[in-house]
């Protein structure tokens, strides 16, 4: 029985040689920054009731029910009275008891599943809430300026800043004032935390650096606890092994809209863009493909990489790369250092993020 002539090896499916991060460099407009502050695709659908608290951390079920009060409480009117017509004006009372919930712990235990679900919650139109990481939120001030800012935002009624940075003071200091006048303006506040290890123990709420950096608006937060593990994690096998760079090569010719990149020239790269714009620097990228990845050379790169990090896993673009594992981009001085929470996170999400690009990888 005579055979047929083997079929042609099939073609890749992207034709079109992969795209390069290295090659873009994408200019944001201010008001882009503006309109996306909203949660990040990755969470464009979570909500109290996706949140899976964990049975041993009665904390989890205790936040969601405190947050969902919290959201329920923000209906109505805007707390400063904008917005209403009345015949006899009658200056609105400031608002009792806290107008702030910040989230306070470790990485991984959902705070930002948390934070995502209160802004869906929050009886307001999307215009009316703003949501955004503390970098983001520095990044518009210094993009639209102080007072435009504050003009921008005190219409809002709820206001959601992820990872609230503790290690930049001056910073900080800018923020706090921007957050005295929105909450001046009747803007709920609500905030994760991004603690330094070491000022009052790993996972604790840094009540101290929070009092002194905030000031006076202290007054306006409440604190919840969220202990718990890891959870992208739980039960998860360990990140796969990385693949070789032919592999990784053959996988973004094959994969449409994926980028390759050499990291370290990746790397080299960050340090010419400005971190508020790293998003826009992933816009259409459906995988990030990288060769010869090495442990990052210093603290500069490594926060930077870390801001990389968190914009892809927000954007859930799968990660595929050749080198060294993820769990050994940074030093032992960085993961015992006053950063090592960034860098844990910046190896937990990566590490999800390579489990989702398995299936770039033929058999």
């Amino acid at each position: 029985m005579s055979s047929s002539p083997a079929a042609p090896s099939p073609r890749p499916a992207a034709e079109a040689v992969p795209r390069s991060l290295c090659a873009r460099e994408p200019h944001v407009p201010a008001d882009r920054l503006v309109g996306e502050m909203v949660p990040p695709p990755r969470f464009d659908s979570v909500r109290f009731d996706t949140y899976i608290p964990d049975p041993a951390r009665p904390s989890q079920t205790e936040a969601v029910r405190e947050l969902s009060g919290f959201a329920a409480g923000l209906g109505g009117a805007h707390a400063s009275g904008a917005g209403r017509k009345r015949w006899f004006q009658r200056k609105a009372a400031a608002p009792t008891g806290p107008r702030g919930i910040y989230l306070d712990g470790g990485y991984g235990v959902g705070k930002t599943h948390l934070l995502a679900s209160l802004w869906h919650a929050t009886p307001a139109a999307p215009a009316q809430k703003a949501f955004g990481t503390f970098v983001e939120l520095t990044n518009l001030v210094g993009a639209l300026g102080f007072q435009q800012t504050v003009r921008t935002l005190s219409e809002h009624r709820l206001l959601c800043i992820d990872e609230f940075e503790l290690d930049d003071p001056g910073d900080t200091v800018l923020v706090s004032s921007l957050l005295a006048k929105l909450v001046e303006q009747g803007v709920a506040l609500a905030a994760t935390s991004n603690t330094l290890p070491g000022k009052l123990g790993e996972g604790r709420f840094a009540a101290t650096d929070f009092l002194r950096e905030i000031q006076g608006l202290s007054a306006h937060f409440r604190a919840l606890r969220i202990d718990g593990d890891d959870y992208r994690h739980r039960g998860l096998p360990e990140a796969p092994a990385p693949y070789s760079e032919e592999q990784v090569t053959k996988a973004a010719y094959a994969t449409e809209g994926a980028s390759l990149d050499d990291f370290p020239q990746l790397l080299e790269h960050l340090s010419k863009v400005h971190p508020s714009r790293y998003g826009a620097l992933t816009d259409d990228i459906a995988a990030v493909c990288l060769t010869d990845v090495t442990p990052v050379p210093d603290q500069s790169t490594a926060l930077r990489l870390v801001v990389l990090a968190d914009r892809l896993y927000d954007r859930e673009v799968p990660v595929l790369a050749s080198g060294v594992p993820f769990d050994r981009l940074f030093s032992e001085d960085m993961l015992n250092g006053g950063y090592r929470k960034k860098y844990f996170r910046a190896i937990s999400r990566l590490t999800a993020l390579a489990r989702d690009a398995q299936g770039l990888v033929g058999g």
